[in-house]
């Protein structure tokens, strides 16, 4: 008799069969003499549509909603139903004898094998492999430790739940939405907050009235002193008459040294990565998108296998992964790593409380590196860059702190107080793995540090230059993808309420969304033309601001979320019974769609252009998407699409700023913002000169593109209205 192992991925699968000796492959599976190892494709098993229950929910009508199902229908989904068809078929076949799952280990890992298994009928045993990794240890591992099923069915209820409460709310406000207002309008639980939450900056910013301030700063022995308010001790005073009356009465007068204050400070490592704060660096530092970040690392994670799991919200270890940090280290002591890691392979490492917390850790302790022996060679630029990143923070955290010596002059001139602040380095710590480098925070210091001569208590500057100093108070900055998931991570300020059991339960759950989500939800905020880019920064459109003005009040409150996981992490430790919950949220659809039925507002379309959808004759809308610009049918029914222009990686020779392709193929043109202009065949006559030549791949894969895009139903009601809902999008 065998086991059949189901993994959520071919790619883990692969793996998982290698360690367990499985060598006969398969399009489906791979087969050995104790064990069958088959997968998923993320999910095979979804939620149906509602033309699964009755043929006339096909067309939207408002006096169908809203829609509450006795008993939630699924379906196997069509574009993987042949690999769905093939992992029944073995979880029948009469010499397996149990199933082992080893799905990701997670809320949504556990829905996916247990959909499968629900809708193939399967009443065979089932155990539970449950590993932060895909290292062969690892699998070894966790092979040794499998767990009955029972023990995770409440997580599955959980997560069970999860998806049908987004159907129920997800589904039915999207079509009440559309139907009512006649254009594509949808709305979910993270979404519609996030959306609020970028609007609410916005408003921030526009309402913001720009407030002088004034200070004094002193030069004298090569030190800049700094005045500083004697009660308040802040170096801005938004008073002018009195900065300009102490300027007066200063000049000429010495500065004396009152106080030399020395203090022996230390600072340490930042945390651990968790997939958030890793995202939200990689934007800082290279850009990429939390999109572009999650890909990589899941190639980091299942291709290569040198980074642990990266859907993990825990910036900390548990106490039984410290004995295996010396293998880790030997392992990723490779090149600019070297030297520090094989230092550090040969010490004793303590589980220190600032990476090590075992109430801290969840499904998945932080992301570091594993076991496997790392080739920098075979990695890309761009996975070198993550690497490098979790490389450094993993190796700071088990170095020592940075040590140095805070000096802090306090000086007068006439009753005035002015501060000068100094560091000397003692021990560079942690630092050292950042060659210097200051992997702090971004805040900027009003009173910097600067190199101090040695001085004496009393003693005087005669010679001094003061100076007046002003400027403006600033707005808060516009919403960039790294700010934004940090605003997702912890929405709390952004609560109407003051209900402090709802913040701490935002606080403990991750906010709105998960780490896994998020980056799907900023691309799918883009995608339906509620979000874009300008540089880096991200604004909402003319559509967001209108929908958020006709979504009912509720739906836009991060409180919704800490509500629902509330419920959701009572019923996952077996608290709260799944049909209690299930039944709040009926009722709540039907009060959602009572509000949106008997709604006053209006939607117009403000991007409305004189050109004419080619297949239906109405007037096309201009619509901005991430990185382009397009065409699109006003009529939701029609799907008409065309690309217009979009933003390339080539740089204007000009202003050094990125481009704008307009056109398609060879008759494309490039456009910058600066107004420097040139035809394809120019630019890439210029680019052979520079060394930097324009491949027929480069513009084959932009016509890909293209044609990708034309092809896809961008004004698909049904399909809008399910977009945030998918099962394996945990919003």
């Amino acid at each position: 008799m065998k086991s059949l192992v189901i993994a959520e991925k071919p790619s883990v699968g692969r793996d998982i069969a290698r360690v367990l000796k499985c060598n006969q492959k398969s399009p489906t599976s791979i087969e050995g003499s104790k064990y069958v190892v088959t997968w998923g494709l993320g999910h095979l098993v979804s939620l149906a549509p509602p033309e699964k229950y009755d043929m006339k929910y096909k067309e939207w009508k408002m006096e169908d909603l809203p829609i509450i199902p006795k008993k939630m229908k699924f379906e196997v989904l069509k574009q993987t139903s042949k690999q769905y068809g093939a992992v029944k078929r073995l979880i029948h076949r009469k010499d397996i004898h149990e199933i082992i799952i080893a799905t990701d280990a997670g809320r949504e890992g556990e829905l996916v094998a247990r959909l499968i298994l629900e809708e193939a009928r399967n009443v065979k045993p089932m155990k539970r492999l449950w590993i932060s990794s895909v290292t062969d240890k690892a699998i070894t591992e966790g092979f040794k430790k499998l767990k009955p099923s029972k023990e995770y069915d409440n997580l599955y209820m959980a997560a069970l739940s999860r998806a049908e409460a987004d159907w129920l709310v997800g589904m039915n406000a999207s079509r009440a939405l559309t139907c009512k207002f006649n254009a594509q309008l949808s709305c979910g639980r993270v979404q519609t907050p996030t959306l609020a939450m970028i609007a609410a900056r916005e408003k921030e910013i526009k309402d913001f009235i720009p407030k002088p301030y004034f200070g004094l700063t002193a030069l004298g022995r090569g030190i800049l002193f700094t005045w500083q308010e004697e009660r308040s001790k802040s170096v801005r005073s938004f008073d002018k008459q009195k900065v300009d009356r102490i300027f007066s009465e200063l000049s000429k007068k010495p500065l004396i040294i009152k106080n030399i204050e020395k203090q022996k400070k230390k600072s340490y490592a930042p945390a651990l990565y968790n997939l958030t704060e890793l995202q939200r660096d990689a934007n800082k530092r290279f850009q990429y998108s939390a999109k572009e970040t999650l890909d990589i690392m899941q190639r980091l994670y299942e291709h290569h296998k040198v980074l642990t799991y990266p859907r993990t919200d825990s910036r900390y270890l548990s106490d039984d992964v410290i004995p295996t940090l010396q293998e880790r280290l030997k392992a990723c002591a490779v090149g600019p790593y070297k030297k520090i890691a094989s230092r550090l392979s040969i010490q004793t490492i303590k589980g220190k409380p600032a990476f090590v917390n075992n109430a801290k850790v969840s499904d998945h302790h932080a992301i570091i590196p594993t076991e496997e022996f790392v080739q920098l060679d075979k990695m890309s630029k761009e996975e070198r860059r993550i690497y490098d990143l979790v490389i450094k923070r993993f190796l700071s955290v088990l170095l020592p702190p940075f040590e140095y010596e805070q000096t802090i002059l306090t000086a007068t001139i006439g009753k005035e107080i002015f501060t000068a602040r100094g560091k000397v380095v003692i021990k560079q710590g942690f630092k050292e793995v950042y060659d210097g480098m200051d992997e702090g925070s971004d805040d900027e210091e009003e009173v910097k540090d600067q190199s101090l001569p040695n001085m004496e208590k009393g003693e005087e500057i005669l010679s001094i230059l003061l100076k007046q100093t002003s400027g403006k108070t600033t707005p808060p900055k516009p919403f960039n993808e790294a700010t934004l998931l940090s605003a997702m991570e912890n929405p709390t300020q952004y609560m109407t309420t003051h209900d402090k059991n709802a913040a701490k339960t935002l606080h403990e759950t991750g906010g709105l969304g998960t780490v896994a989500t998020r980056a799907d939800i900023i691309e799918k905020l883009f995608s339906s033309f509620l979000l874009e880019k300008k540089g880096k920064d991200i604004y909402t459109t003319g559509k967001a601001r209108q929908l958020l003005e006709l979504v009912p009040e509720d739906l836009k409150k991060p409180e919704l979320t800490a509500h629902w996981e509330t419920n959701l992490s009572r019923i996952a430790n077996g608290n709260l019974d799944r049909n209690t919950f299930m039944t709040d949220i009926q009722s709540y659809s039907m009060d959602l769609i009572k509000e949106i039925k008997t709604s006053t507002g209006i939607f117009k379309h403000d991007n409305l252009t004189n050109k004419i959808c080619p297949d239906c004759g109405k007037k096309l809308l201009e619509v901005k998407g991430k990185n382009s610009r397009m065409l699109v049918c006003q009529d939701r029914e029609c799907g008409y699409r065309q690309t217009i222009s979009r933003t390339s990686n080539a740089r204007c020779p000009v202003c050094h700023k990125r481009m704008e392709i307009i056109g398609s193929g060879e008759a494309s043109t490039f456009i910058c913002s600066c107004g420097h202009k040139e035809k394809m065949d120019k630019f890439q006559e210029r680019r052979k000169k520079e060394g930097k030549d324009v491949t027929k791949k480069d513009v084959a894969n932009y016509m890909k593109k293209q044609k990708k895009e034309a092809a896809e139903p961008i004004n698909n009601a049904f399909a809008s209205a399910l977009a945030n809902i998918k099962l394996d999008k945990d919003e």
